[in-house]
C-alpha cells in the first residue's frame, strides 16, 4: 500500500490525499461504508460503485469468523471474490465486537474468549488467530487486535488495558510479518491508538505506535462513551503525533460533524454504521440538516429529499414518508442510499475544498445546519 499526501490546508491540520492498494486507489478523506457481513445492509454493489461512489468498504473479522467461515472464504478464494466486490477492503480486528460481548467474553494475556452471539459457541481470539483469519478474508487493510475500552473507563483500568493491547499489537506484527497473502495481492497492517480520555496514555499509545512504521495507523477507543469535546482533544494529540505520511483512521466514527472535526484534526479515514442504521429507522442526512421523514409534516412535501449535489434517488419526501408508513422495505434501502451518497459527497467535497484552499471557510458554514433538526 502507498500513501501520497497532495494537499495540506493553511488554516488546519485537514489533508487530501491518495491511498493506492492491490485493488484500487482512494482518494481522502474518505468514509467507508460498513459491509459488517461482507455487504451494506440493504444496498447493492452497483448502486455503491455507480450511484454512491464508494471506493472502499469495511468488513468485519468477528462476523465474517463466524459466518459464513474462513474454510467457505478460502474456497471462494477470499471476500472480493465471494462478494464480488473488487474495490478495497478493510476488515475490522474484531476488537470492538468482543468488547461490547461484555457478559459473553473474557480477556486474559492469551487473548479473548467469547462465545458466539448466534448460538453460543465458545471461541478464543488471539492476535495470531486474529491476523489469520483476516489473511483468509483478503482484506487489503488489516486491523491489530485490541481490547476498547469504554469512553468512562478509570486511569488504572485504562492503563492495563493499553499494556495488554500493546503486547497483543506485538503478536500481531509478528504473526503479519512471518505470514504471507493468501491471494497473490498485499495486505497491510494497521495499530490501533488505545488509552481512553487519558492524554499520558493516548501519547504513550500514538509514540509506540509511530515507532513501529506501519503502512497506516489507526484511532480507536473514541465515540465509546466520553464527551465529544474529549474526542476532539484525543485525536488532535494523537494525530500530532503520528507520523505525516501515512493515513490515519479514525474508527467508528460518526456524525457528518464529527467527520468535519475529524478532517480538520488530520483524520484521512473513517467509518460508521450511523448512515445505514440511522436511514434505516428514518433518519435522513442532508446539507441543510437531519429529517425524521416519519413524521407527519413530511406526508404532503412533494419536494425532493435533498436539494444537494450529490445522488439523491428521485423520490419526494412524502413518497419516502409513505413507505416508512406502510413498512415497505424500498423506504429502508432509499434511506440508506441516500445517507450513504450524502456522507460520501460530505468528504470529497471536504476534500475539493482542502485543495482549493477554503476548507476552513466552508467547513465553518457547515456545521451550524449540518446538525440542524429539520
Amino acid at each position: 500500500m502507498k500513501f501520497n499526501l497532495l494537499h495540506t490546508d493553511k488554516l488546519s491540520n485537514a489533508r487530501a490525499g491518495l491511498i493506492t492498494t492491490a485493488h484500487g486507489e482512494i482518494e481522502t478523506p474518505i468514509f467507508m461504508p460498513v459491509g459488517t457481513q461482507g455487504t451494506v445492509k440493504a444496498v447493492h454493489f452497483n448502486e455503491l460503485e455507480d450511484k454512491i461512489g464508494a471506493q472502499i468498504i469495511l468488513g468485519n473479522t468477528y462476523h465474517l469468523y463466524l459466518r459464513p467461515g474462513t474454510e467457505i472464504l478460502e474456497q471462494a478464494g477470499g471476500l472480493h471474490r465471494f462478494n464480488g466486490w473488487n474495490r478495497p477492503i478493510l476488515t475490522d480486528s474484531g476488537g470492538f465486537q468482543v468488547f461490547s460481548l461484555t457478559e459473553n467474553r473474557k480477556l486474559h494475556e492469551e487473548g479473548a474468549e467469547f462465545r458466539s452471539h448466534i448460538d453460543g459457541s465458545k471461541h478464543l481470539f488471539t492476535p495470531e488467530k486474529v491476523v489469520d483469519i483476516q489473511r483468509s478474508i483478503g482484506a487489503d487493510i488489516m486491523m491489530a487486535f485490541d481490547e476498547c475500552t469504554p469512553g468512562d473507563a478509570d486511569y488504572n483500568y485504562a492503563r492495563r488495558s493499553l499494556e495488554l493491547t500493546e503486547r497483543w499489537l506485538d503478536r500481531c506484527l509478528t504473526r503479519f510479518r512471518e505470514t504471507e497473502p493468501k491471494y497473490g495481492c498485499e495486505q497491510s497492517l494497521f495499530p490501533i491508538v488505545q488509552g481512553c480520555v487519558y492524554r499520558d496514555l493516548r501519547t504513550r499509545a500514538a509514540e509506540n505506535i509511530a515507532a513501529k512504521g506501519a503502512d497506516g495507523n489507526a484511532i480507536g477507543g473514541l465515540a465509546v462513551g466520553e464527551p465529544v469535546e474529549k474526542m476532539y482533544e484525543m485525536i488532535e494529540l494523537v494525530n500530532g503525533i503520528l507520523p505525516k505520511d501515512r493515513p490515519r483512521y479514525l474508527m467508528g466514527v460518526g456524525t457528518p460533524a464529527n467527520l468535519l472535526e475529524g478532517i480538520e484534526r488530520g483524520v484521512d479515514m473513517f467509518d460508521c454504521i450511523m448512515p445505514t442504521r440511522n436511514g434505516r429507522n428514518g433518519q435522513l442526512f442532508t446539507a441543510e440538516g437531519i429529517i425524521n421523514i416519519k413524521n407527519r409534516k413530511w406526508e404532503n412535501d412533494f419536494s425532493p429529499i435533498d436539494e444537494g449535489a450529490y445522488y439523491t434517488p428521485a423520490h419526494t419526501k412524502a413518497f419516502l414518508h409513505h413507505l416508512f408508513k406502510t413498512g415497505e422495505i424500498l423506504g429502508l434501502q432509499i434511506a440508506s442510499i441516500h445517507n450513504l451518497a450524502f456522507y460520501l459527497w460530505l468528504v470529497k467535497e471536504a476534500r475539493r475544498r482542502i485543495i482549493a484552499g477554503d476548507f476552513t471557510a466552508w467547513k465553518t458554514s457547515m456545521l451550524p445546519k449540518l446538525q440542524n433538526r429539520l
